[in-house]
């Protein structure tokens, strides 16, 4: 073969075509990386994706510089995905083979393990009389102290009782030990330079040597998860996907090990998704007390070098037979892929937002060709429609494990408590009652606030003046622990000004309630109860969120507040009352999908409540108590919903009866963009007519400097998507021929979330 058709990571479409010189001629192979020149001066690592003796006219073609492996790094399933990924979601086959593959398999000189700086006491301080000096010695230096003391009750020193001990009970981070005390690096710094702390480096990213050399055996199942389990295994017989709709705590997790067993007897390999990295701490526990070392993790909080290794492993003659992973675990080779698991399938973390591709880990995990479960309390209205239309199997499981009621959901109505004056802060009075009595009976609480930070806003009390972030449009969140606003957009930070620049008023208010101050709230009422967050800003680390998992789980902390992280599937034994502060913040969102992502987030958020022995019990906040689909989540009634959806959607003409594509154009200039989205829907309506809606401003029109314009095309489903993609295609190249738009950024998402 004298040619090769090689995958650059360039956002280009298609394949690049170059020369196999004769003396690589019997090294060169499909799925090996090589090393080409692209452009001026450039080179890449480029996959080979075909050879050929198909001559290319009108260039001269450049040779193979170098080749990198000796057998093939890209298997031909995952290449077929590729294509398909790229082809489906209008995306250059480049930002594909971006996202698919580690950074450390896309750079010419490999990868480098990384380190990640850890922190612990010094040797001198390692007894308790020596820890006491080390107090007295920061009393004036308040914030060292809080950070000293920090890393104490962090680490467990704070459980010691005089024996001297030469290492920490716990390894703590640097970056995790910042978190949790809410400081910076300067006062550790100066606790280094003190000579209490000193730093040291870890490798991080090893494969997962974890697991019980002798694995536990597996449970078996009781009748009703029996009954589920044979009829998942009809309904494969049949369907190549199948939906498994069970209520939460309904034991589906142990008819996925049954199901795992199965497939490992029969010596294939499994998929397991998760939408979150917190969730996969307890699973990755769960599941390595059964699979011991046949079970490796993937996701990104895992450090390049781990990645990669898992990747490498994955093609060698000792892969993992099970990778329980997040959505870029949909990327890994597998040479004998029997089943995938897609657990809580409704969530929308499975969709790529940002960079391209925009792909959903369902809908790619699915393409991989092997029998599919999807398994969810509260089934995505596309997964639901493609069961009741006989597309997908369909098994049911309506009964908790062991019995458990479902919680009782008791609705609160703020609006009328607000009116008379009665409500303390986010917090009802029953609120607070009920979950002042689970912490006296020894039991746990969870509250939930779907909004990080301290406050969404800052004002002007006396002009109403916002701060907004100067890169996007939208105003900034108040992060008071870190004294800072913050734009959740960009990530750009600013100082909190002294006094209103608009009319010079010394009053700033903060408005609402973000987690941070939730929680600092519920330290006052509640100064006995150990309370920790759970959201971005706490979970930084991989580690991080191990910690918080572990130490709720243990009852080391018995109050737990946090965002949409903590509704996921988490199982806690001693969780008896749930409350969801503000139900409104998610059913007043200008989406369609609004009241599907509140019924889900709502009906998993109360899942956590009462797992065993006892009835838990939820307090849903709202001031609209008579919508119906709040008294859906009340009743736990899924049909309803799905129902009063399905109709809304059919006459609106939103999936699942219809497909949407969203056209995205961007620009520095907001002139040039309102232009350009007027010409760019003009030329779709030629093709598509009143399919196009738009061109509109979106709820945030501009982020990172530049202004948007959104183009929705809805399409009925039968349609040539193939014909569609080309008109999109045409059009795109017709806008970019014109100079105005040179820099024009034109982009889509296919079945957008």
């Amino acid at each position: 073969m004298d040619y090769a058709d090689i995958i650059l990571p360039v956002p280009l479409d298609g394949v690049f075509t170059y020369a196999v010189p004769a003396a690589m001629q019997d090294r060169v192979k499909e799925g090996v990386r090589v090393l080409v020149s692209f452009g001026r001066n450039k080179t890449y690592v480029g996959i080979v994706s075909r050879l050929h003796n198909d001559s290319p006219q009108g260039y001269e073609v450049k040779p193979i510089q170098q080749i990198l492996d000796a057998s093939p790094i890209l298997l031909p399933s995952q290449l077929k995905q590729w294509l398909w990924i790229a082809d489906y979601y209008m995306s250059p086959l480049g930002e594909v083979y971006k996202a698919a593959l580690p950074a450390g398999l896309k750079a010419e000189d490999g990868y480098k393990p990384r380190t990640e700086t850890y922190i612990r006491l010094t040797e001198p301080y390692r007894n308790e009389p020596t820890l006491h000096v080390a107090l007295n010695m920061l009393a004036r230096a308040a914030k060292q102290q809080e950070a000293f003391i920090a890393y104490l009750s962090l680490s467990r020193w704070d459980t010691i009782d005089g024996n001297e001990c030469r290492e920490p009970v716990l390894e703590i981070t640097r970056e995790e030990l910042m978190n949790a005390a809410e400081t910076t690096l300067p006062v550790i710094s100066q606790l280094v330079k003190r000579g209490l702390l000193e730093t040291y480096e870890v490798e991080v990213g090893r494969l997962n040597h974890g697991g019980e050399p002798h694995p536990e055996s597996i449970k078996p199942l009781n009748d009703v998860q029996q009954e589920a389990y044979n009829r998942i295994l009809l309904s494969f017989m049949k369907k190549r996907v199948t939906l498994l709709h069970g209520v939460t705590s309904s034991g589906k997790t142990e008819i996925y090990i049954h199901l795992i067993q199965r497939e490992l007897e029969q010596h294939r390999q499994v998929l397991y998704l998760l939408p979150e990295i917190a969730l996969t701490v307890q699973m990755m526990q769960r599941l390595q007390r059964v699979f011991g070392h046949r079970l490796g993790i993937y996701h990104s909080k895992y450090s390049d070098a781990e990645r990669v290794e898992i990747w490498q492993k994955q093609l060698s003659a000792n892969p993992y037979d099970v990778i329980l992973g997040a959505r870029s675990a949909v990327f890994l080779p597998f040479q004998r892929l029997g089943l995938v698991i897609v657990d809580e399938e409704h969530e929308t973390s499975y969709k790529q937002q940002d960079p391209s591709p925009r792909y959903h880990a369902r809908s790619a995990a699915i393409m991989l060709g092997a029998k599919t479960l999807l398994g969810t309390a509260t089934p995505s209205l596309e997964s639901y429609h493609n069961a009741q239309t006989g597309k997908y199997g369909l098994v049911t499981l309506t009964e908790r494990y062991q019995g458990i009621e479902l919680p009782e959901i008791q609705v609160v109505d703020t609006k009328d408590l607000q009116r008379r004056k009665m409500m303390h802060g986010p917090f009802s009075p029953l609120l607070l009652s009920k979950v002042r009595e689970a912490l006296e009976r020894g039991e746990q609480a969870i509250l939930f606030q779907n909004r990080r930070g301290w406050a969404p806003m800052l004002e002007c009390s006396q002009c109403g003046w916002v701060p907004r972030c100067e890169h996007c449009d939208v105003s900034l969140t108040l992060h008071r622990n870190l004294n800072q606003l913050t734009c959740h957009y960009c990530g750009f930070t600013y100082q909190i000004p002294a006094e209103c620049p608009a009319c010079g008023n010394k009053h700033l208010r903060d408005r609402g309630y973000g987690t941070e101050k939730i929680e600092d709230e519920i330290r006052e009422i509640f100064p006995e109860a150990r309370v920790a967050r759970m959201d971005l800003d706490t979970t930084r680390t991989r580690n991080a969120y191990e910690r918080i998992i572990t130490d709720f789980a243990s009852g080391r902390t018995n109050l737990l507040i946090g965002t949409q992280m903590i509704s996921k599937g988490l199982d806690f034994d001693r969780v008896s009352v749930v409350g969801i502060l503000h139900a409104d913040g998610m059913l007043n969102q200008p989406d369609f999908r609004a009241y599907e992502h509140a019924f889900m987030m709502m009906a998993q958020v109360s899942g956590r409540a009462g797992r065993k022995g006892r009835r838990g019990l939820v307090i849903l906040q709202t001031k609209s108590p008579a919508l119906p689909v709040i008294q859906q989540v009340v009743r736990n009634d899924y049909t309803s919903f799905y129902n009063d959806q399905a109709a809304e959607r059919q006459a609106f003409r939103y999936p699942p009866f219809y497909r949407l594509i969203y056209v995205y154009l961007k620009h520095r200039h907001d002139a040039v963009v309102t232009t350009a989205g007027i010409e760019m829907g003009t030329r779709l309506r030629q093709w598509f007519g009143s399919r196009v809606l738009g061109p509109d401003k979106p709820a945030v029109s501009r982020v990172k400097t530049l202004s948007i314009r959104k183009i929705v095309l809805k399409l009925e489903t039968g349609i040539d998507m193939a014909r569609v993609r080309q008109y999109l295609a045409l059009a795109q190249q017709q806008m970019l021929q014109d100079k105005r738009y040179s820099s024009l950024q034109i982009y889509y998402d296919v079945d957008p979330q």
